[in-house]
């Protein structure tokens, strides 16, 4: 290889600052070889050579690689070498290509879990599938609770009359063929109830009461004001002359009277004055009307049809019974306080004839029949009693408690208070008790034959 001269180093070096400008080729870039072993490719002094054949590397490297990089690695063997100083340190040069991606790395560690999203839209409703195999059957289950008795059935249609039967045997005269009275037949049915009675006559009223305390006077009244003067009257004739004073005149008449003038102001009060005396006592007034202290009422219905006879008729299904004065246990009201009350009862029939009474302390007050099957009776009635009397409803006998109570049809027992006598007292004024007051414990519930108002059944 020739010798380089210093105008070829310049080039060599200033070759590389050029070529660095343009973009880089896809020539690959081969390393410098590493200076470890202290080995340098310049020559130093007059040692020019390596050991080899060091013209045919040169020219090897010449062939494969441009000048710039030629000149960096392979130098010239006859070209003196000296070291220089350190040169300053260069611009920083461009950034290289992105390198090819590396290997693919290992999977990491499971993430946590993230949120639940939003629910999604529903989705279209799929095919219908085949209809499954049917599967096998289920154990048999536990016998269930006998149901509840069930209501009673509606009556049936009425049959068709029977057969005709055959002709009796001829009958046998007596010797004395006389006709003779057959036995009484069987008493028939009892008939309706008649209408109810006129109202009777008003009673006389009673003798006025005792003159009462005359009460205190009153305050004197404010005095009325003055009048005002009246107008003078017409002044009267003068028939005389101009002369000596004579002797006065007869008087004259009195004038009329003048029109009464407008009221002037209220004079100031006058003082209090002092508590007249006591007047006489006056008649005894009207009692006033009591402020009733106690209230009673009561309404209850029948739970159980054809109740026995001589005991109180039960109406266990209390609707209302305030403070308690009605015992569903025994059917019997008991009245809290002196005074009048009222009573009344809607009963139903079915399949029985309906007799019943409503008692007080074991006497009948009115009593009640009812022949029609599907019937309704009701009664009212107003009732004094003293404070412990009883009340209650009885039916007779066992053909003729016909009361029934059922889903569609009802029976129902209803009192109540309704105003105390005065001062505990009747209005009568007679503290002395009638026998529908008086309450015998000992006494036997029995369907008597007397009443109050309507006579004998």
């Amino acid at each position: 290889m020739p010798a380089c001269s210093p105008h070829l180093l310049l080039m060599a070096v200033s070759i590389p600052i050029i070529m660095a400008m343009p973009e880089p080729t896809t020539t690959p870039v081969i390393p410098y070889p590493e200076m470890s072993d202290q080995r340098n490719i310049f020559p130093d002094g007059d040692n020019m050579t390596y050991p080899g054949d060091m013209d045919t590397s040169c020219q090897m490297l010449m062939n494969n690689f441009p000048l710039a990089e030629f000149l960096g690695l392979c130098m010239c063997k006859k070209c003196p070498s000296h070291p220089g100083p350190k040169g300053d340190r260069g611009d920083r040069g461009l950034p290289g290509r992105p390198g090819s991606p590396g290997r693919r790395g290992m999977p990491g560690f499971r993430g946590r879990p993230g949120f639940v999203g939003r629910q999604g839209i529903k989705g279209e409703k799929g095919d219908e599938g085949e209809k499954g195999d049917q599967g096998l059957p289920g154990l048999m289950g536990p016998k269930g609770a006998q149901g509840h008795k069930g209501a009673k059935g509606e009556r049936g249609y009425e049959g068709r009359a029977g057969d005709r039967g055959p002709k009796g045997d001829d009958g046998v005269c007596p010797d004395a063929c006389e006709s003779s009275l057959g036995p009484p037949g069987p008493p028939g049915l009892p008939g309706p109830v008649g209408p109810r009675g006129l109202p009777g006559d008003t009673g006389p009223y009673g003798p006025p009461g005792m003159k009462g305390d005359m009460g205190d006077m009153g305050d004197p009244g404010v005095p009325g004001p003055v009048g005002e003067k009246g107008e003078p009257g017409p002044e009267g004739d003068c028939n005389c002359t101009d002369g000596v004073h004579g002797s006065p005149g007869q008087k004259g008449n009195k004038g009329e009277i003048g029109q009464k003038g407008e009221m002037g102001p209220p004079g100031a009060a006058g003082q209090l004055g002092g508590k007249g005396d006591m007047g006489e006592k006056g008649m005894v007034g009207v009692p006033g009307p009591c402020k009733p202290l106690i209230q009673s009422s009561f309404s209850a219905r029948l739970k159980y049809s054809y109740p026995p006879p001589n005991n109180p008729v039960i109406f266990s299904d209390v609707l209302y019974n305030i403070h308690e004065n009605y015992d569903p246990n025994t059917g019997i009201y008991i009245a809290p306080i002196n005074g009048t009350y009222v009573f009344n009862y809607h009963l139903s029939a079915y399949e029985r004839v309906l007799k019943v009474g409503l008692f007080s302390n074991f006497i009948p007050i009115v009593k009640t029949t009812e022949v029609r099957d599907f019937g309704v009776t009701s009664q009212s009635v107003v009732l004094h009693l003293y404070e412990g009397g009883r009340v209650w409803l009885q039916v007779k006998d066992t053909v003729t408690n016909g009361m029934f109570a059922g889903f569609e049809s009802s029976s129902t027992f209803s009192g109540f208070l309704l105003y105390p006598d005065t001062c505990g007292m009747p209005l009568s004024g007679d503290t002395s008790r009638s026998a529908y007051d008086t309450y015998d414990p000992e006494q036997q519930y029995e369907w008597a034959t007397e009443s109050s108002g309507e006579g004998s059944d």
